[in-house]
């Protein structure tokens, strides 16, 4: 495992890092496993901004023609060096996330193949003609729709998955035929300059993919620019509002919270869905988009899914990052850890209980499994983003349906069951930009369209979908 030396991280541009300027605050790195600072990380603001931006608005504007072969090739010229320097950016995640070795190692796998299908994706974009005959003015006239690039995209990323939420915007931004320029959170920092020096150095023309460091005030800079012509964010509600309004009228893709319900209906296989939904609630401390919250089960199967979900979530292992057996690791940080037992308080205080107790240890929380937790609750309405879930007993599907949809959000959603019918009316009813049946909430697959309803965001992920987010049409009409 990396023991990291104190380091400085500022901007990647021209190729290489970024000067030090003197006069930028410095925020701390932070180790999640010990909680110590281990760098310090330079808060770009508007002049870093402006620098990477303007860089890789020339960047656009020289290569903006390459054609699609020299993309396909960039792209994986990209993933090549991804896996060669797999076990050095999966130690990165480690370190500064807190995600389990094992987690972390698949996330890098998953990166490298994501910028691989984006290359494949490119042999089976294209365009359309128009019957424009079909009306009387039409008549001698042709036209044909074609998908062209926006210029430079912003990417803001989470921590909690520093190079999947990453690789997720740079790969369809650059198979579009985009610059990009990414801030990342302060815990993705190291692996985000890393993945831009990578590229570099596998062939990308510089300035096609610069990064910018700091915090809130380099991301507002940086969805705010002139030159910034779409803006692809991923993480909270509230931070996406703030976002949007700085961006205000250009394109915005955002993929927010989640209060992911899973439900399991009385003709499910139990046990396997008990496992899996515990798995999708508590690995990697249930710091993802889509970890299981909300867990809704026939009430005639109620008990016996609670005793097989317990055990699933004792025999989850809570140990050390760097553990290859770990599980359940620490989470980004102690306030975080203890944001998330403060929820759990609530919930007690208005009538819940454990039928598992989570146990906090500085940043680490255990599984934590509660029952009779009511509608006002903030674990029922709030994101909870950690290892606990609540479970509660429905009658019927109506009610289910109801239940599952009595949340701002509608990410992702699971459903268990054996009957087809059941599982078309919850696709017709279910709010909820994607849904899984008899998998839990939190597998996804990266060629479908993932994106979500209400306040989960707008705009889709997914290689051939993402691709169109970062495109635009247009129109050419021709007098024959």
């Amino acid at each position: 495992m990396i023991k990291s030396p104190v380091a400085h991280l500022t901007d990647f541009v021209d190729g290489k890092p970024a000067a030090t300027d003197p006069s930028s605050h410095e925020l701390d790195l932070i180790a999640r496993q010990t909680g110590q600072s281990i760098g310090t990380i330079a808060e770009s603001g508007k002049a870093g901004v402006d620098r990477a931006v303007w860089a890789a608005s020339a960047a656009f504007a020289a290569n903006r023609k390459q054609p699609t072969h020299q993309r396909i090739t960039w792209l994986n010229a990209a993933a090549s060096a991804v896996k060669n320097a797999a076990d050095e950016i999966a130690a990165l995640i480690c370190e500064d996330v807190g995600k389990p070795i094992r987690m972390a190692r698949f996330e890098v796998r998953r990166g490298a193949e994501f910028l691989e299908l984006s290359a494949a994706a490119l042999t089976q974009l294209g365009g359309e003609t128009l019957p424009l005959d079909i009306t009387a003015p039409g008549t001698g006239h042709i036209g044909f729709v074609r998908r062209v690039p926006y210029g430079v995209v912003a990417g803001i990323t989470p921590f909690n998955a520093p190079v999947n939420l990453l690789v997720q915007k740079i790969a369809p931004a650059i198979a579009a035929g985009n610059a990009m320029v990414v801030k990342p959170a302060l815990a993705g920092t190291r692996t985000a300059l890393r993945l831009a020096q990578l590229c570099y150095e596998a062939g990308w023309p510089k300035n096609l993919f610069n990064v910018v460091t700091g915090d809130r005030e380099t991301a507002s800079a940086l969805a705010s620019h002139r030159d910034v012509r779409a803006v692809s964010f991923t993480g909270g509600t509230v931070a996406g509002d703030a976002l949007a309004r700085a961006a205000g009228a250009k394109k915005f893709v955002a993929e927010l919270g989640s209060n992911a319900a899973n439900i399991v209906l009385a003709d499910a296989d139990i046990e396997t869905a008990a496992k899996k939904i515990a798995s999708a609630a508590f690995e990697a401390s249930g710091q993802q988009c889509i970890s299981a919250q909300r867990i809704l089960v026939a009430r005639p199967v109620l008990d016996i899914f609670l005793r097989h979900f317990t055990a699933a979530a004792k025999g989850l292992k809570v140990g050390k990052a760097e553990d290859p057996t770990t599980d359940v690791g620490p989470m980004i940080g102690k306030a975080s850890a203890t944001r998330v037992m403060a929820m759990c308080d609530d919930a007690l205080a208005k009538g819940a209980s454990f039928i598992l107790q989570p146990r906090q240890d500085e940043a680490t929380v255990s599984p934590g499994i509660l029952i009779d937790v009511p509608t006002d609750a903030r674990l029922w309405r709030e994101e909870v983003f950690g290892p606990i879930a609540l479970v509660t007993a429905f009658d019927n599907v109506d009610e289910a349906l109801r239940m599952a949809n009595d949340s701002d959000f509608g990410l992702q959603g699971a459903v268990f069951t054996r009957d087809l019918a059941a599982a078309l009316r919850f696709s017709e009813d279910f709010e909820v930009g994607a849904l899984w049946i008899n998998e839990a909430t939190r597998f996804r697959l990266d060629n479908y369209p993932f994106g979500g309803m209400k306040r989960s965001g707008v705009g889709r992920e997914g290689v051939r979908y993402a691709i169109e987010e970062f495109s635009q049409i247009k129109f050419t009409g021709i007098t024959v």
